[in-house]
């Protein structure tokens, strides 16, 4: 098992706070767990007794909608922690987090994220600075589903998808979402979705092939989000 002290993941997160001495802890009390695409990290109302910290990969964070429908809220990488709005809360998970790729996590349990909580003042607030930061962005993506229409929110998420999980050497986006998860983060059905990439495609703003979108003219995509 990799040693807290040496990963360089911590970094991303409050775990960046700890004292050599609380990450040899963290060391010997973690588990690493790997997820294979598609998984669940856990579910909306199941009772998180840790956070997970994301080694490797990207999960979808999702919220069960009135309708059936899984929403996507977020994408989570490399680095972010899980869970641990639902620790200082002490409130059952009010999202999803599903594995879009495969991926390895590191649980680490409550008492020794609490224990770190209370005895490490930085810790706690880095902490809460990201669960401040978690709400903010639900707040702009809230203003975004109400102010902005689908080909608007479309064009957003693209260039969204390429500046946070950036592309491969062909030049397409790295990460590679199905139709029907690009509408849930838009909010429209799969059908519209793929309507309006193939609009898309057809103003020569983006390539298609299979599931690997490349933008093409980010400027223009740039110009409908504005």
């Amino acid at each position: 098992m990799s040693n807290c002290e040496q990963c360089i993941v911590r970094e991303f997160s409050a775990l960046k706070t700890l004292t050599k001495d609380e990450l040899i802890t963290m060391s010997t009390c973690k588990t690493a767990v790997n997820v294979r695409k598609g998984e669940p990290i856990f579910v909306e109302g199941e009772n998180v007794h840790g956070v997970y910290c994301i080694k490797e990969g990207v999960c979808k964070m999702t919220k069960l909608s009135a309708n059936g429908k899984d929403q996507i809220v977020k994408l989570a990488q490399r680095g972010e922690l899980l869970g641990q709005r639902s620790l200082i809360s002490d409130e059952a998970a009010n999202l999803s987090a599903i594995a879009v790729e495969d991926m390895e996590v590191c649980f680490i349990p409550k008492s020794d994220i609490m224990n770190f909580f209370s005895k490490n003042n930085a810790f706690s607030m880095g902490v809460m600075k990201s669960v401040c930061g978690d709400l903010k962005e639900a707040d702009e993506t809230l203003v975004n589903l109400a102010q902005k229409n689908v080909k608007e929110r479309l064009a957003q998420t693209l260039l969204y998808l390429e500046e946070k999980f950036g592309v491969l050497a062909d030049k397409s986006l790295r990460l590679q979402l199905s139709r029907e998860e690009i509408a849930s983060i838009i909010g429209t059905a799969t059908e519209s979705c793929i309507r309006l990439l193939s609009e898309f495609k057809k103003l020569g703003l983006i390539e298609l092939q299979g599931k690997k979108i490349t933008i093409l003219d980010k400027v223009k995509l740039k110009r409908l989000v504005e």
